[in-house]
């Protein structure tokens, strides 16, 4: 590994550029690649699904089958609320909490991290059995509610972090101007630091939006019939008579729509966030 990294290091300006250049494409090419299949995958009929790269046969009639279903279509608007109401409320609380524990330094912030830590060191796969009882027994199973909690809850303890490591990142100093010129510190925290953590929080916006878009584990165990959500019904096209190739592939093709535009239009806020 040494003599790799020294023979880079001894590589010219412009050869250094063009193996750069050359990275970005074999990883472009490793992420689009599967995309222009499933894309394929979509447009071929049941009976082409498996000689994709083969034949000339193409058709819609899969994105028509799918758009026609009514429990896909309930599926993406449930995920879409689902997405969009933990995003919110995991913002409102994560933001406060990065804040006390970027600022504060007493018992409760330390006990606050300490609880935080020891969630995030739980296996994710371990949280299941116990959430599934615990919705089952407050009547939250197969609601909105029963899937916003644990999202939530698991956003908190990840993205408290990331919101600590930005508010470090910010000088103080103006947050003590605004004390001695009379404000509360809940004064400062909204008009000093919370402007100041605006690229932050919509970099961390953007992340959790899309985990909870793409997240099955909780959503395959937590809901049932009353509350469809796309990853989950794109796995039931896997069932005892076979798979249904073209189905899967156009439900996700058109589960990548909203992810994609979304990614696309919030990129920057992303990479502002992450440099802050």
């Amino acid at each position: 590994m040494t003599t790799i990294w020294q023979s880079l290091s001894n590589l010219g300006p412009t050869s250094r550029k063009v193996g750069f250049g050359l990275g970005i494409a074999l990883v472009c090419f490793l992420f689009a690649f599967p995309v222009l299949w499933l894309v394929l995958t979509s447009l071929r009929p049941q009976s082409g699904v498996f000689y994709v790269h083969q034949g000339t046969e193409f058709t819609v009639d899969s994105y028509v089958q799918v758009l026609g279903d009514p429990r896909i279509v309930a599926a993406f608007v449930n995920t879409a609320v689902i997405a969009t109401l933990a995003t919110v409320f995991s913002i409102l609380i994560t933001v406060t909490s990065g804040y006390m524990l970027s600022r504060f330094t007493g018992p409760i912030s330390r006990s606050w991290f300490g609880t935080i830590y020891v969630f995030r060191c739980i296996p994710y796969i371990s949280w299941v059995l116990p959430l599934y009882f615990v919705t089952q027994s407050i009547g939250a199973y197969d609601t909105y509610l029963g899937l916003l909690l644990p999202h939530i809850a698991v956003h908190i303890c990840f993205f408290s972090w990331l919101m600590k490591g930005f508010f470090d990142g910010i000088d103080p100093s103006m947050e003590y101007a605004a004390l001695i010129d009379g404000c509360s510190r809940w004064g400062a925290f909204y008009r000093v630091a919370l402007p100041s953590a605006i690229p932050a929080i919509s970099a961390l916006a953007v992340l959790c939006w899309l985990f909870t878009w793409n997240e099955f584990l909780f959503a395959l165990i937590l809901t049932g019939q009353n509350t469809p959500v796309l990853t989950v019904v794109i796995a039931q096209f896997v069932h005892e008579m076979g798979t249904e190739w073209h189905l899967m592939s156009a439900t996700a093709v058109l589960g990548l729509v909203p992810a994609f535009f979304l990614t696309l239009f919030g990129q920057k806020y992303v990479i502002r966030g992450l440099k802050i």
